[in-house]
This record gives C-alpha cells, sequence and structure tokens, in this order.
C-alpha cells in the first residue's frame, strides 16, 4: 500500500475499533488508489480519502415490537448514510442477528463504489436492524417493520435517503416498511422505497436483477478470453433470491450449475438445478435445501460442509461477507476454476483473492458484479418519478446495458492504470474517481 494512504488508512481503522469488516473493505480500496494519487495530488490536499471514510450521517435506534405472545422484544436499527456527493443516498436493508454498525459500515462504504460505477445518479448508504425474520410470523415481522419505520421514517426520502431490501428483507418486508411510511406522513411517495411489489409501484425484473447482473458481469469477463458460460461447471454459494437468479440466467447461456448452499449445508445435483423445485422449496414453503434434495432423485445433500468443495469452473458465491476463504479458493484452483462472479458483498476473503488473482483466474469483485440491483433499483426510482411502468425486455434490456457499461469502466480503467485484468483495482479506481471529481466540485461539505 502507499506509504502516504496507509497513514490514512490507519487513522480511520483507529477511530472505528472493533469494525472488522468495514476495515476490510477500506484497507481493499485504498490498496488500489495509489496510482490515483500519483495523477492527482490534489485528491491529497482536499482528504478526499478522510471524509470518503467518514460517513455524513449515521443513525442508530431502538426498535421495540411485540411477538405473537405478547412478549416485548427490543432490536437495534441503524441507518449509515455515507455519501451524496452523486445523489441521494441509495442502499438496501438487512435484517439479520449478524448486523451492528460495523457491518452496515462495510456495505455502505462499498454502496458508493458500487453506486458511481452503475453510472446512476445516486449515492451510497446501508442500513439494517439484529432483527431475524426466519421463524417469525407474517403479524410478528409487520409489527417489526412498522416500528422500525416509525423511526426511519424521519431519515428517509426520495430525495434524502433511498432504501431497498437485501438479506432478510424482501418485497414482504418493503410492503410493511412502505405502509408504515405512507400511514406516518400522509403521502403516497412510492421513490422512497425500491423493491416494491409490482402491483404497486415495483419494477419488473428487480427480484431477478442482482443475480441476472452477476451473470452478465461473469459474461463478459469470459468474453475477454473468447469464451461463454456455455458448457460451464457451475457452483454457486447461497440459495436465496440472488443465488436462485444468478442459477437461473447461468443455465440459459448454457452453464450447467451442480451445486448451491444454505445455512445448513449444501447440495450436488449432477443433473443440473431445478429451478422451480428450487423456488417452490425456498421462496414458497420456506424450506430448506434438504427438503430440495428429498424430493429430487439423485441429489446428494451435505449437511453443515462447504458447498466449494464442488468442482468448478466457474464460481459464484451469493451468500454473504467472507464466506469463501484461502483454502478454498485454492482448492477451487487446482480443480480447474476459471472466473469467480461475486454475487454477495465482500464473500471472498482478502486471501481468497489473492489466490484468484495470483493464479489468473477471472475475479468480478462484488462492488462491480453485483451492482444489478440497485442499478434497477434506480431503474424503478426513474419509472416511479414519471409515473411509468417498463416492460420486463425493455428493463433487462437496460440492465444488461449498465452490466456491459460497468465492465468496460472497470477493464478499461485497469488498463489505463497499468493493470489489464485487474477488475478490483479497476472497480476501486473507477467509483472513487467518479465520486472524487463530484466531492471537489461541491467544496467542503
Amino acid at each position: 500500500m502507499d506509504a502516504r494512504l496507509e497513514a490514512i488508512r490507519n487513522t480511520v481503522l483507529a477511530r472505528n475499533p472493533g469494525e472488522a469488516e468495514f476495515h476490510q473493505a477500506v484497507t481493499e480500496v485504498f490498496e488500489s488508489l495509489g496510482p490515483v494519487h500519483d495523477r492527482h495530488p490534489e485528491l491529497l490536499e482536499a482528504a478526499i480519502l478522510e471524509r470518503l471514510c467518514e460517513p455524513e450521517r449515521q443513525i442508530i435506534f431502538r426498535v421495540p415490537w411485540t411477538d405473537d405472545s405478547g412478549r416485548v422484544q427490543i432490536n437495534r436499527g441503524f441507518r449509515v448514510e455515507f455519501n451524496s456527493a452523486l445523489g441521494p443516498y441509495k442502499g438496501g436493508l438487512r435484517f439479520h442477528p449478524s448486523v451492528y454498525l460495523g457491518i452496515v459500515k462495510f456495505l455502505g462504504f462499498e454502496q458508493i463504489f458500487k453506486n458511481a460505477l452503475t453510472g446512476m445518479p445516486i449515492g451510497g448508504g446501508k442500513g439494517g436492524s439484529d432483527f431475524d425474520p426466519r421463524g417469525r410470523s407474517d403479524a410478528e415481522v409487520m409489527r417489526f417493520c412498522q416500528s422500525f419505520m416509525t423511526e426511519l421514517y424521519r431519515h428517509i426520502g426520495e430525495y434524502t435517503d433511498v432504501p431497498a431490501g437485501d438479506i432478510g428483507v424482501g418485497s414482504r418486508e418493503i410492503g410493511y416498511l412502505f405502509g408504515q411510511y405512507k400511514r406516518i406522513t400522509n403521502r403516497y411517495e412510492s421513490g422512497v422505497l425500491t423493491g416494491k411489489g409490482m402491483s404497486w409501484g415495483g419494477s419488473l425484473v428487480r427480484p431477478e436483477a442482482t443475480g441476472y447482473g452477476t451473470v452478465i458481469f461473469t459474461q463478459e469477463m469470459l468474453k475477454t478470453r473468447g469464451s461463454s458460460f456455455d458448457g460451464q461447471r457451475v457452483v454457486v454459494s447461497g440459495s436465496g433470491n440472488v443465488a436462485i437468479n444468478a442459477i437461473a440466467k447461468a443455465q440459459t447461456l448454457g452453464a450447467s450449475v451442480v451445486a448451491c448452499s444454505d445455512s445448513s449445508g449444501y447440495i450436488v445435483d449432477e443433473a443440473g438445478i431445478d429451478v422451480a423445485l428450487l423456488r417452490e422449496v425456498k421462496e414458497v414453503e420456506r424450506g430448506r435445501l434438504k427438503d430440495y434434495a428429498v424430493r429430487r432423485p439423485g441429489v446428494s445433500y451435505v449437511e453443515a460442509g462447504s458447498v466449494w468443495d464442488v468442482d468448478a469452473t466457474v464460481a459464484l458465491p451469493c451468500a454473504t461477507q467472507n464466506e469463501l476463504d484461502g483454502d478454498a479458493a485454492a482448492r477451487l484452483v487446482r480443480n480447474g476454476l476459471v472466473a469467480v462472479g461475486e454475487g454477495a458483498n465482500m464473500p471472498s476473503t482478502r486471501d481468497a483473492v489473492s489466490v484468484f488473482q495470483d493464479s489468473g483466474v477471472l475475479f468480478g469483485p462484488g462492488k462491480a458484479a453485483n451492482a444489478g440491483g440497485v442499478a434497477t433499483s434506480a431503474l424503478e426510482m426513474q419509472q416511479n418519478a414519471s409515473r411509468d411502468s417498463w416492460s420486463f425486455e425493455h428493463t433487462e434490456q437496460r440492465l444488461t446495458e449498465i452490466m456491459v457499461g460497468i465492465h468496460h469502466r472497470c477493464a478499461s480503467t485497469a488498463d489505463e492504470y497499468g493493470d489489464p485484468g485487474n477488475y478490483v483495482l479497476g472497480a476501486n479506481i473507477g467509483g472513487f474517481v467518479k465520486v472524487a471529481d463530484a466531492m471537489l466540485a461541491q467544496g467542503l461539505i
């Protein structure tokens, strides 16, 4: 790391103790930015990095609610509004027991660069709660969401901060959140949340967007080596919305997707994952992958194992941060891996990324490869602002154009800065330069 940037990084880490994921995200970006500051010393003089690493606003609040037994439960809510140089804060809400300030800050920091790469006028933010919706009734989820929004509504708006969904927050949760926002404000402000239901302001392709976008980006990487998804053996981690749609898109491009996972274990289906059955088990029944294995002949289920033990030529980590470590990466490389597209936020550890890059594996970092979700959220905002509704085909075409554009931006930036094929460097510098230019133009704010 450049010595000038290392000193800034060390100050950031000292100011934010105990936030391991945030530290990891900051370090990964700083390692790419030395060449930019060599060319543009004015960025150091303007303290752009110091300002970029300090959120414009951090909100932490209590969320009291009652469960179905009438017992009072208390959770903690967060919203980190990180940077608005390019537009209103934009980023999802995550409901999961692992959520704490460091997770939200890491996600919000990544979101700044991701949103910049889309070319859309959106800033970076993130939020969530340590509430776990799994095993809760619809009524309990509704009461929690209503309590959460009773505080959050003060801080959001279509020109201020536009949350969306993330882990644990789907169209059900967005519906409850939107209903409470409308109830409190007496406004049908459809642009205040994205990921809405199709019948009340949502965008076609939004549920598919992150998974589709990851596959589109990975396909563009493969094209640089005269290849494609056709005939690839693909392993996907996760079995939620992102993973399922990544599986579906990869299959339409000719891939054989043979494995996916959940928090209990993973399945191997050498005949190719049956997406319709997977959707029924995971989205309709809210079941587990072992239920898929029971109903699908020839499928093996491995409890508590790592899906990365399964051989693949393309890996799509779509579950959560730091799920793929250096040992798993080395094993995948030994067994013929050629490309990785991150469908989750920072799912590969720093050791894993080093293994992939040192081995010449095509590696698409999450801030580029999984930007399809937020890009389509911005398209939903466009439709809401114009009181319009686009067809699936038109929206998917726009998504494809954006993802191809992100790939081109990352690849061309890596070329420009002397490291062809380094998508990590290309994504970090490409996103940073766009935000830095806007911050310089807007003065010391």
